[in-house]
C-alpha cells in the first residue's frame, strides 16, 4: 500500500498553497503516495484554481479519522483557523500562527499513526514569530514538538546529500556548538538515515571547519582537530564508513560525483550553499533524528512572497520532498 504523506501547507501567504496544488495533480506523487492536505481548505481552493488544477477537496477536522477519496479528490485537514482569504505576499502573523499550527497538527497526525511522513511547504520566519512563535525554522519546531535533543537537517539532491553540524546561527556561535560528541551524533545519524532508506554502508565524509580542513595548523587554531577528528575516529570504530576532514571547496565536488554518499557540513552555508548551486529546484530537507520516528521532508526554498498568487511557482522541489517522504516512510510488513 502505498504510504500517507501528511502536507503542510506553510504560509498562506507565500507559494506554499500553490505548489500544494501543483504536487497533488502529478501523476509520480499520485503513483508513490496517497497525500493528506493539512492546512486551509479556502487556501487550497484558492490555490487551486490559480494554478488551474481539479480536485475535490474534502474537508475534515484534525483528530478525525482521513476520509478515503476517490481519483480527483483530497482530503484535507483543515483545523480551522479561517486565514485562507489573507492576501499574497505580506508579512502576517495570522498566517505564521497557522503554519505553527497545520505543522503541530501534521505531528500529532503523525504520532498517532494516521500518517506514515510529513512534508512541509514553506513558511516564512518572520510571520512566524509575529504569529508569537520564536522559532529559527521548521526543523527546531519538529524537535520541540516532539521532544528531541539529538537532531540535524538533511538536504538531498539527485546528485549528493549534506548532513549539518549546525545551522540557524551565526558562524562564532556555530564554531562554539561543534564539538566531538556532535561530530559523532551527526555521522551516526547520517548512516542510520541511509541505511533505512536502503543504502549499505554508505560513505560518509566530513568538511573541515576552516579553508584547506586547517592544512594541519596553518588555518584556524586547530579546531579539526579538536572539535571534528575523534568524532570521526569513534564513529569508525563502530564500523561507520566516515572520513575527513576535508577541504570544503573540494569535497563538495568529489561528493557531487559519486565518491562519497553524504558530506557533513560544519554549518549553515557551508552545505546550503553548494546544494542549491546544484539542485535549486529539486533539494529536499530533511529532518533527521526526530523522536518517536516522526519523518519530516520540506522544500529547499522559502515563501517567495515576490510571486505568491500568481500562479508561476514551480512544484518540483515539493514533489521531490513527497518521494523522498515516501522512499523513508516505514514499509508494511510482508505478509
Amino acid at each position: 500500500m502505498k504510504p500517507r504523506i501528511g502536507i503542510t501547507m506553510g504560509d498562506v501567504c507565500g507559494v506554499g498553497p500553490e505548489i500544494t496544488a501543483h504536487a497533488l495533480v502529478s501523476p509520480e506523487v499520485l503513483s508513490i503516495a496517497r497525500p493528506c492536505v493539512i492546512g486551509d481548505a479556502g487556501a487550497l481552493a484558492r490555490a487551486r484554481d490559480i494554478v488551474g488544477a481539479k480536485f475535490e477537496i474534502v474537508k475534515f477536522m484534525p483528530g478525525e479519522p482521513i476520509p478515503e477519496t476517490g481519483d480527483g479528490a483530497v482530503a484535507c485537514a483543515d483545523p480551522g483557523l479561517e486565514v485562507g482569504a489573507l492576501p499574497f505576499g505580506h508579512i502576517d502573523g495570522r498566517a505564521g500562527a497557522a503554519a505553527f499550527h497545520f505543522l503541530k497538527t501534521a505531528v500529532e497526525m503523525a504520532q498517532a499513526g494516521s500518517i506514515d511522513a510529513i512534508t512541509t511547504a514553506p513558511l516564512n520566519k518572520e510571520a512566524l514569530h509575529a504569529g508569537g512563535f520564536s522559532f529559527p525554522g521548521h526543523t527546531e519546531i519538529l524537535a520541540e514538538l516532539t521532544g528531541t535533543q539529538n537532531y540535524s537537517m538533511m538536504l538531498a539532491t539527485p546528485t549528493m546529500k549534506v548532513i549539518h553540524l549546525t545551522t540557524h546561527v551565526g558562524l562564532i556561535e556555530a564554531i562554539r556548538r561543534i564539538t566531538p560528541e556532535r561530530t559523532y551524533q551527526v555521522i551516526r545519524l547520517a548512516h542510520e538515515t541511509l541505511e533505512r532508506a536502503g543504502q549499505k554502508r554508505p560513505r560518509i565524509a566530513v568538511c573541515g571547519i576552516n579553508p584547506h580542513a586547517g592544512e594541519n595548523g596553518l588555518f584556524g587554531e586547530g579546531e579539526e582537530e579538536e572539535k571534528l577528528v575523534p568524532g570521526i575516529e569513534q564513529a569508525r570504530r563502530e564500523g561507520i564508513d566516515a572520513s575527513g576532514p576535508f577541504p570544503a571547496d573540494t569535497l563538495f565536488y568529489r561528493a557531487n560525483r559519486g565518491d562519497f554518499d553524504v558530506v557533513v557540513a560544519c554549518y549553515h552555508d557551508q552545505g546550503h550553499a553548494p546544494v542549491k548551486v546544484i539542485s535549486f529546484d529539486e533539494g529536499v530537507n530533511i529532518t533527521v533524528g526526530l523522536n518517536g520516528g516522526v519523518i519530516r521532508t520540506s522544500v529547499d526554498h522559502g515563501t517567495a512572497f515576490d510571486i505568491a498568487g500568481k500562479g508561476v511557482a514551480r512544484s518540483q522541489s515539493l514533489e521531490a520532498a513527497i518521494r523522498y517522504a515516501a522512499e523513508l516512510a516505514p514499509k508494511p510488513s510482508p505478509v
